[in-house]
């Protein structure tokens, strides 16, 4: 995998030029025994070797927009790009218009001289955390790609293959219920939602514009950090790691008492001792919220309605076309009345003050980031089968979002065991904070997990 800084130094040193890495990730892409096919719904090869080239040129010249200039990220298929449509993993967009601007975050990432090597597969419409796409394939997570192999996580399930496949540095994905984070632990990767307000979405295809949004994928904290920065139009600058002494911690009890592959449960137990060997004071702790949070989405939440209310004039035209997996959870918000939408934006502001107060005197709140292993892309044929794993996958992940808060998920498992996410939340607005104890809480793993 590419990581941001060692990169960013050895372009600056002369050691490497963007022109390298650019044809580095387009062979790896190219390989036919890799995932590129599965992975990539387009490849930008030519413009992304001239953008490459003119980026040297700059930075030959010392006129580099950024010390990141010239390194290769992909952009998941629900963000505007000039002058290409914008599918979203879907066969029901595909007679669109070209995209007349290019959306916000990816007018930042070009002036701060990253370069676009292609558009990432996803989940049709970003409406599952599996990563299935049976339209376009679905690209294997690098954990066990024996036989069908296993889910990657979605819906951002190409931008994390991407990076840990090494065909980009880094990605930008999308997360309304855990699509960052998801595919970030189970590809062995880490993954950032931000708080929500901080990106704009102006230009991505909504899946529940109350939820949504924009984060990025690395192979580091560093480099979701420096990624997250451009993204919010703030300065991009690795996190200084925060004092892991004395910080404080909360466990949510009654999340880990249930459903914890074994697998999880270990990798956890020992991230949580590392933390704790390093001086971080872990707190256990009931957040009955979690619970009323289930209970207050469980007819369909913010999303169904929202991504009813965007679909549904598609829906009488074009139902056909839609993935039935994705179609059913879709039209779920037909059956909800405005005043139950109603009912949840109270209960969400209700509960997003009480967590507020249950969690003041705490730094981070820490979980793992799904409960469950990736699972085998060939068992989830059924649709319950598929829902019950959905499910499962999602349930720790879309608290952040409910409860507007920014989080990461990190990879707290050992080389050559099955890939296992921790997951730190932070408060809301709190990036910057997040950021620097996600990097010490890396370097803390940093043994356990088999980095440098």
């Amino acid at each position: 995998m590419l990581d941001f800084e060692p990169t960013a130094i050895a372009l600056a040193e002369g050691r490497a030029t963007s022109r390298d890495l650019i044809e580095a990730c387009l062979a790896r892409i190219a390989d036919p025994a890799g995932e590129g096919g599965a992975t990539f719904r387009r490849v930008h090869a030519d413009a992304a070797r001239a953008s490459a080239d003119a980026i040297d040129a700059l930075r030959r010249a010392g006129r580099a927009p950024s010390r990141y200039a010239g390194i290769p990220i992909s952009l998941k298929d629900l963000l505007d790009v000039a002058g290409e449509p914008t599918p979203a993993g879907s066969r029901v967009l595909a007679d669109a218009p070209p995209a007349a601007a290019h959306a916000p975050v990816v007018a930042r990432l070009l002036a701060a001289g990253f370069i676009p090597i292609g558009r990432t597969n996803m989940v049709e419409f970003a409406f599952s955390g599996l990563g299935i796409n049976p339209h376009f394939g679905t690209p294997r997570a690098p954990w066990d790609r024996t036989g069908g192999g296993r889910i990657p996580g979605g819906s951002s399930s190409g931008a994390a293959v991407s990076v840990a496949d090494g065909m980009a540095a880094g990605a930008i994905g999308t997360d309304t219920g855990g699509s960052c984070r998801i595919p970030a632990a189970f590809c062995g990767i880490t993954g950032y939602k931000p708080t929500a307000r901080r990106v704009p979405i102006d230009g991505v295809l909504p899946l529940a514009p109350s939820l949504d949004s924009v984060g990025p994928l690395a192979a580091s904290v560093a480099g979701c950090a420096v990624l997250d920065a451009v993204l919010a139009g703030e300065a991009p600058a690795p996190p200084e790691p925060a004092p892991l002494s004395g910080l404080r911690v909360a466990i949510p009890e009654s999340l880990l008492a249930e459903g914890l592959a074994p697998e999880v449960a270990a990798a956890f137990a020992r991230a949580l001792a590392r933390l704790e060997a390093a001086g971080a004071r872990l707190t256990r702790l009931a957040v009955p919220e979690f619970e009323e949070v289930f209970a207050a989405t469980a007819a369909g939440g913010l999303t169904a309605p929202e991504s009813y209310a965007w679909h549904r004039r598609l829906l009488a035209d074009k139902a056909a076309l839609y993935d039935p997996a994705i179609r059913a959870r879709i039209e779920r918000g037909a059956g909800m009345s405005a005043a139950d939408y109603l009912d949840v934006l109270g209960a969400r502001r209700r509960l997003i003050a009480a967590f507020n107060r249950r969690t003041r005197g705490f730094d981070a709140m820490v979980l793992p980031t799904a409960p469950i292993l990736p699972a085998p892309i060939a068992a989830l044929d059924s649709h319950a089968e598929y829902n019950r794993v959905n499910m499962l996958t999602l349930r720790h992940t879309t608290l952040a979002n409910f409860l507007d808060r920014c989080a990461i998920s990190l990879p707290c498992h050992r080389p050559g065991e099955p890939p296992v996410g921790l997951m730190l939340i932070g408060e809301t607005m709190g990036d910057a904070r997040l950021f620097a104890i996600a990097a010490a809480a890396e370097a803390a793993l940093a043994a356990e997990v088999g980095r440098p």
